[in-house]
């Protein structure tokens, strides 16, 4: 056979054809002997991965051309707002609030809500530097690989694609998913706009037929009682971050994204108190069903046809959350590829569609063994740890994004960034540990606080290496209270 030649980045071709270089790329599979030369190279070769480190440009610029086609910049920040909204807005809502109002809360339930959205609000604020300064498909993927290096993306990356997805809604949802960007979002907004009008729905029928003698007592689980409820809901905000992978299809990513993002999750958060509050209105917390607790309360007050609307809208939500999945899932895994991390093979952009087919059908597979053979209980589990571990490094990478870059920050400025950081993180284990090992004396937690002030303080005296593109007021106390 004649030699195969390699693609230049003029020449055009079919984009369901591949030749070997799409799978391997490197100048280390070309030959025998080279493969065997670059084996011997293995030690040292994983060591410089540890700790290298890419950049904006190789993210923005170099990485992109590996997928030949660009992406459609179709998305506007209405656009985003309806993602956010799609891809948070679950069918979680209509069973965590019922669930933690009857057992941990109470009527107070609508202040855990409130506590759990502002903490959301906290990463998304991370999100939205980021993504305005790196505006590429992958997401909390690139974001790390830029600050933290490749070892500690890969990581993220490997947990950020697990997660427990319904094998035939999947296949619909990706199959619309490949089909074009811009498709799904009206898609999505169609889909959001039914179930908006399902929430203002209830809402509005349940302050019609509220009692506010059902308030009484507010407090009935304490304080300690708001605060173990919050922790459960916060998972009915996580999802936003695919937004954040949307970047690349963004017409214009320093507006859009921070509208996008901060929009749809402060909306969110007024509308899931709203909801909690007329729920705990309509019937006593002690009556509360916690296993549908709006279908039932709407059969108790003589409405039995409103829980079909209630099955209607938990049903959005779930289809919703996968098509906004998909879409942000596919565009992580491009940018995984882009990077050589999987065969640059799954980064291709179809040049009519401006997609990655590739890279959805790869997630569609993946996540439909998992969903068919894994314990819902075991990934739910896994998914809960990813999602912190991963809000966890970007506010961590943000920091250094602010306060270090290679070969300009002075060694002093380093070692007491790093002192200022260690502090801190270490006093927020501190915090957690504590509230875990059900110990209330207030001596512990005052030490705690205390080191997590004076290390955040220490560290608003350095000076900065950057200068942020969105302002943002006491961002590196939000990140760090993050």
């Amino acid at each position: 056979m004649a030699k195969e030649k390699p693609i230049s980045s003029t020449t055009k071709r079919s984009y369901w054809r591949w030749s070997k270089t799409d799978f391997f790329p490197e100048t280390s599979f070309q030959t025998l002997s080279s493969y065997k030369t670059a084996l011997s190279q293995t030690c040292p070769r994983l060591s410089d991965r540890l700790l290298a480190r890419s950049s904006s440009t190789d993210e923005l610029v170099t990485l992109q051309k590996v997928s030949e086609n660009p992406m459609q910049k179709c998305l506007t920040w209405w656009d985003l707002i309806w993602l956010g909204f799609g891809s948070v807005v679950g069918s979680g809502i209509f069973v965590i609030t019922g669930q933690e109002a009857h057992n941990n809360a109470g009527p107070a339930i609508v202040l855990s809500y409130a506590i759990s959205g502002l903490s959301a609000l906290l990463s998304v604020f991370c999100y939205t530097e980021f993504a305005a300064e790196i505006p590429v498909a992958g997401g909390s993927f690139s974001y790390l690989r830029v600050e933290l290096g490749d070892f500690v993306a890969f990581i993220a990356a490997g947990f950020n694609l697990l997660d427990p997805l319904a094998v035939v809604v999947l296949l619909v949802a990706n199959g619309i998913a490949m089909s074009g960007t811009k498709r799904t979002s009206w898609l999505n907004w169609i889909a959001s706009l039914v179930s908006g009008a399902v929430i203002v729905f209830v809402i509005v029928f349940g302050f019609i037929h509220a009692k506010t003698s059902n308030l009484e007592p507010f407090f009935p689980y304490g304080i300690e009682g708001v605060f173990r409820a919050a922790a459960v809901v916060y998972w009915s905000y996580t999802g936003f971050d695919m937004v954040a992978n949307m970047a690349e299809e963004t017409k214009k990513p320093s507006r859009d994204i921070p509208i996008g993002l901060v929009g749809s999750m402060s909306g969110i958060t007024v509308v899931y108190c709203l909801m909690a509050l007329a729920l705990t209105m309509m019937v006593k917390y002690t009556e509360i069903d916690v296993n549908a607790a709006y279908s039932v309360v709407f059969e108790q007050i003589g409405m039995n046809w409103a829980k079909y609307l209630v099955s209607i809208c938990a049903l959005k939500g779930m289809t919703t959350s996968l098509l906004v999945g998909s879409l942000g899932q596919a565009r992580y895994t491009t940018q995984i590829a882009r990077a050589h991390m999987i065969p640059p093979f799954f980064a291709l952009i179809h040049p009519k569609t401006g997609t990655p087919v590739y890279a959805t059908l790869l997630v569609t597979l993946i996540s439909a063994i998992v969903a068919l053979f894994s314990s819902l209980d075991v990934l739910s589990s896994v998914l809960s740890f990813s999602t912190l571990f991963i809000f966890m490094l970007i506010a961590v990478a943000l920091l250094v994004r602010r306060y270090y870059v290679k070969d300009v920050t002075p060694k002093n400025d380093l070692v007491k960034f790093l002192i200022c950081l260690f502090i801190t993180i270490g006093s927020s284990i501190g915090v957690s540990a504590l509230w875990n090992s059900n110990e209330r004396g207030w001596l512990g937690y005052t030490t705690a606080g205390l080191l997590w002030f004076f290390g955040t303080l220490g560290m608003a005296f350095l000076s900065k290496q950057r200068v942020p593109k969105v302002f943002m007021p006491l961002m590196m106390w939000l990140t760090k209270m993050n």
